[in-house]
Formats: structure tokens, sequence, C-alpha cells
């Protein structure tokens, strides 16, 4: 978490604008006035520590690296300890995305050895886990894609059961698999018993899973992956206990052995889903950056986030096809719309169960609410109104989007080169 007091300078209000985006994890706002403030008119350490963040939230290691490398040489005394740590993780995340895992072992271990007096448990076994996981990656060649031809194709399926999109046509190290493709997730997730069975190789490195619940997972590489006619190898997952501790939703779990998310999709560059005709299309050659304005990010929990409208209100958004329904919106949108929504919509207990836990609330169905996101729009038969302002579940910010508000447009595409979340509606 990033935690800035407020600054007393002479460019105090760009400075504290800055400051108020940092400590609400609100990078497009961030992003917005990082471009329209003049350079000279920022504080020193905050121009830097912008550059990092942006870099880090909108996939611009380019941006965020030699910034990163600036923040640690000449401002590190103006981080904090938790900044500080904060900063560690991030830098070692973008070394690894261009392929650097052993110079972010490297990174991390020096900061460890440097701040280890300091540090509570959680910060020893963060660190510590960073340093094992880089050190363990960084004897692969990860994600090494092959394509058939110009262009890949993914064909998917909804599961009616759980009302997931799962991946036709795959298989995991030569055995067929069924692998749920979640935009939601973060990280690539296995269960115990599928890592078995389907030969992955354990690693050295743990890390803790958030969803609905918390677990600790063991880091395993497999060595391929088919999607379609893609082939992805050496690619990393994290074997996790799924179970949510429920019997009635734990019924479910058949369809949740496997998860790939945004880590791989960073990798694939450019994915379109076509809900019409249920295919995922990857180009093999992805056109160079068109310096076009993102309007995508990673939220602070690495979930794909974008902003769009619903009811006229703009608000950040989780796209998420591994939530089940249309989604749900934050007690936030509730005080903002408290009229319309008491008005129009019925009180109900929902039922949620998703990683390792379930939540049972009391929320507003809200029905025939206009969405806009991503220059398209279309009328949602109905989203759920937390009166809540926390979120439901941890890593959820003011919206969760889910897989049936996707579906009713005819595609969405995911740049990820230049971060931009685009949908076509369904004529």
């Amino acid at each position: 978490m990033i935690a800035l007091s407020a600054l007393t300078t002479s460019a105090q209000s760009y400075d504290e604008r800055i400051a108020n985006a940092m400590n609400t994890n609100d990078w497009f706002a961030l992003d917005s006035i990082y471009k329209e403030s003049p350079k000279d008119s920022i504080t020193p350490f905050l121009e830097v520590f912008s550059r990092c963040l942006i870099g880090n939230r909108f996939n611009r290691p380019d941006i965020s690296l030699p910034a990163f490398e600036q923040l640690f040489n000449e401002h590190s005394g103006s981080l904090g300890l938790d900044n500080l740590l904060s900063s560690t993780l991030m830098f070692a995340t973008d070394l690894g995305k261009i392929g650097q895992n052993e110079q972010a072992a490297t990174l991390a271990k020096s900061i460890f050895d440097a701040t280890r007096e300091y540090l509570d448990s959680a910060w020893i076994s963060g660190l510590q886990n960073t340093i094992a996981l880089h050190t363990a990656l960084s004897a692969y060649r990860l994600y090494d894609i092959t394509f058939s031809g110009s262009s890949g194709h993914i064909p998917f399926k909804i599961e009616k059961q759980a009302t997931l999109m799962q991946l036709d046509n795959s298989t995991v190290n030569g055995i067929k698999a069924d692998i749920i493709f979640d935009t939601g997730a973060g990280t690539n997730l296995i269960s115990n018993t599928l890592a078995k069975k389907l030969n992955l190789t354990p690693l050295e490195a743990y890390q803790t899973v958030g969803g609905f619940g918390k677990r600790q997972g063991q880091y395993a590489i497999a060595r391929e992956l088919k999607l379609g006619d893609i082939i992805v190898k050496n690619v990393p997952f994290i074997i996790a206990d799924m179970t949510t501790g429920n019997a009635e939703a734990d019924q479910y779990l058949d369809c949740l052995g496997i998860i790939v998310g945004s880590e791989l999709m960073l990798h694939l560059k450019d994915l379109t889903l076509d809900f019409v005709n249920h295919e995922i299309t990857v180009p093999a050659v992805v056109p160079d950056s068109k310096a076009t304005p993102p309007n995508m990010c990673f939220s602070s929990g690495n979930n794909l986030l974008t902003r769009g409208t619903i009811h006229h209100d703009t608000l950040r958004m989780i796209i998420d096809t591994g939530a089940t329904g249309y989604g749900s919106v934050s007690g936030d949108f509730f005080t903002r719309n408290r009229e319309y929504v008491t008005t129009h919509a019925t009180l109900d207990t929902i039922r949620s169960a998703g990683f390792a836990g379930t939540d049972t609330s009391v929320r507003y169905r809200l029905p025939n609410v206009r969405l806009s996101v991503g220059g398209g729009t279309v009328v949602l038969p109905e989203i759920t109104v937390s009166q809540n302002s926390s979120p439901i579940i941890s890593y959820h910010d003011e919206c969760n989007l889910g897989l049936y508000s996707l579906m009713l447009f005819k595609k969405i595409r995911f740049n990820m080169v230049d971060f931009v979340f685009s949908t076509i509606p369904t004529p």
C-alpha cells in the first residue's frame, strides 16, 4: 500500500493531488494529473515515484524500470520503510516481466539484507518468498510462445454449471485439460490434484493467494500448454487448495481445477474474445505500440481494471470473466445514487463463492442498468448494489464486471501492449 502524508511545498496543489491519487490507489487519476502537471511544479521525489507507479500499473516497464533505479539511487530516504519494501516488490515484478528474474532476486535480497532487522514477520516472509520465486524462475525461459499461422485461435465454451469460460482443445504437458479463462485472476492457478496428474514441476517458491479467502500456494512449472493452436512453454502456476469449506459450493470445484489469467494475457499481448463464434483470437505478430492513451491498468490486486459508467456514474471496474452473473457495484455507488436505487431495486440475499471462500450479504438487485465501457454501451438486465463502502472481497474495486455483462458485447479486446480495453456491441 502506498501511504504519503500531505506535502507542504511551493507546488502544494500538484503534490497533494498526486499524493491523494497514490493513497487512494486511483492510477487513472495519477496518470492524468502527472501528464497535465508542469514537471518543475512537482516535488522531485513525487515526480520520480509517479513514473514508477504509472509504469508498473499500466504495464510499461520501459517507464518504470529506469524510474525505480532513479528512485532507489536518489530518493530512497524519502520513501519510508513500507514504501521502500512495496517499491522493491514492484521493481522485482517489472524486472520479471522482461525476463530479468536473476536481477529481480538480487535486488530483493539486497533490500532484505539491508532492512531485515527492522522487518516484522510478514515482510520477512514476503521478501523471502520474492527472492525464492525469482531465483527459481530464472532457470526457465518463461512463456515461450509458438503460433502455427499468422494468428492463434482458442475455442471456448461457456461451462453451464458454473457459468465460466472454459477453453476447448487444450492440454497441459500433453494431457487433455479443462482450463478456465479468468481475466480477473492475477496469477495462473491449479489444484493440488491436477498439478500431480498433469506432471507439473514444483518449485521451491511460495506465495499467498487471495480471493474470497487466502491460501498459501506453491509455484510450479507446466512445461507446455496447448491452447487451441497456440503452444506456450514454461508456464508458471501456483498450486493451491481452492476449496471453500462450503459443501454446496465445493461441488462445483471440478470446473475450477485450472485457471489462467492476466499473467498469461500479458505474454499473448493482444486478445479478442468473440462471444458470437466462441473463440479467442491472438495475432502472431503484434503491431508496434500506437502510443494510444491507456484506458486499462492493473489494480492493487493485479486485476485488470478499466473505467466505465453505470447509470451515468463513472466507476473503476474489474474486468472479470471469472465472475458469474452481471457483476456488482460498491456502497459508494449506493451513496451517490441512494434515491434511485431504493426506488428501483429490491433487496435480496446474495450468496457468492470463489477462491478459498464464500460470501453471503444483503444487496440490492438493480434492474435495467445502462453500462458504457470500452467504447460500447449495453443495458444490463440487473446488477447488484452493496450498501457498504468496503469491497465484497479483497481485490474488488468500485465495480466488478462479470461474465454475463461482458457477453452482452459481440466482442471484447484486450490490447496488452497499449493497455487499451475495447468493446463491440452486438447488433
